[in-house]
């Protein structure tokens, strides 16, 4: 079956920066929705009339990726403000941000805290690959008719180019 809109492809990649620093590898094959919400625009092109056992490389510019990174989404706080659990990493959706932080920092977007210092804290509203041009090397591994259920949800889940609250530690985009 070639890949076309609204079926499902099983990828393995490495994602890899322009000077070539490998940012993230999918071993395993995960299931993305062509046609939805799963993937990059590029990619969905790049992909269609693929089929199994092909390899698609591509290199993708900021604008066509995760955007340019904008200055105006990063927000320092007040420490004190923060549970003393906090740490780097973290994630905090902005609906969940304690009362009295900035309040021209968008209550729906995700921050990552970038930067802890005993004052302050860095809250960065970009996302994790702003500004980078990437590289990947794409391996399909399956593809299949979408589900209804998949369809309608516009996903099979996966999120991947999306950034997801995450546990302190965990360095991987998926």
């Amino acid at each position: 079956m070639e890949i076309t809109d609204q079926c499902v492809v099983a990828l393995t990649w490495t994602l890899k920066d322009t000077l070539g620093e490998t940012l993230d590898v999918l071993d395993e094959p995960v299931d993305f929705l062509v046609g939805g919400n799963d993937l990059l625009a590029r990619v969905e092109e790049a992909l269609q009339g693929h089929s199994p056992g092909a390899r698609v490389q591509l290199h993708i510019e900021p604008e066509d990726a995760f955007g340019d990174y904008d200055e105006e989404k990063v927000f320092l706080e007040p420490r004190a403000l923060f549970p003393g659990d906090l740490e780097e990493g973290m994630t905090i959706e902005g609906h969940a941000l304690p009362q009295g932080t900035n309040p021209d920092a968008p209550r729906d977007m995700l921050f990552t805290v970038t930067e802890l210092y005993p004052e302050h804290v860095v809250l960065d509203g970009n996302h994790p690959l702003a500004g980078i041009a990437i590289r990947l090397d794409i391996k399909v591994e399956e593809v299949r008719a979408a589900t209804e259920e998949e369809i309608g949800a516009g996903t099979c889940g996966t999120g991947f180019f999306k950034v997801q609250p995450q546990a302190p530690g965990n360095n991987l985009l998926h």
